[in-house]
């Protein structure tokens, strides 16, 4: 991982991302799979935000934890994830899905470090990626 993905005055607390993901895991709506799933992200302004998965009858309509993060991030005010961590209902870690990489490269660019030890473009080689408008 780049030592450049967090700005240098936002410390990653990775333990309390873990802790928040978990806690976030615990309000899931999972009847159909059982497997509840948690985010949490850190913002460049040094919020956190989380999110859960929300299941759906029609699994295309289901919203991974990933998604539910960042509307979180843009209902609180927008800004850009510099770090994320996603875990399942045991805490234990998981990686994002295709989908919630791509979201989370549009949310937090491609520095944005993902479980301590890897960054979005490393789990998203070659994007799809517009520029986009600065805030």
């Amino acid at each position: 991982m780049p030592d450049d993905a967090a700005p240098s005055n936002t410390a990653i607390d990775w333990a309390e991302l873990r802790a928040r993901a978990h806690e976030a895991s615990r309000t899931a709506y999972a009847p159909y799979s059982n497997f509840h799933v948690g985010a949490a992200g850190l913002v460049d302004d040094g919020r956190i935000v989380t999110g859960c998965n929300v299941e759906n009858a029609s699994y295309g309509l289901t919203l991974c934890a990933e998604c539910a993060l960042v509307c979180d991030l843009h209902r609180g005010g927008g800004g850009r994830l510099v770090a994320v961590t996603v875990t399942d209902a045991d805490g234990e870690l998981l990686a994002p899905c295709g989908r919630c990489r791509q979201l989370l490269l549009e949310a937090g660019g491609p520095d944005c470090a993902v479980n301590e030890n890897t960054t979005v473009a490393e789990l998203l080689p070659g994007a799809f990626e517009f520029p986009l408008p600065q805030d």
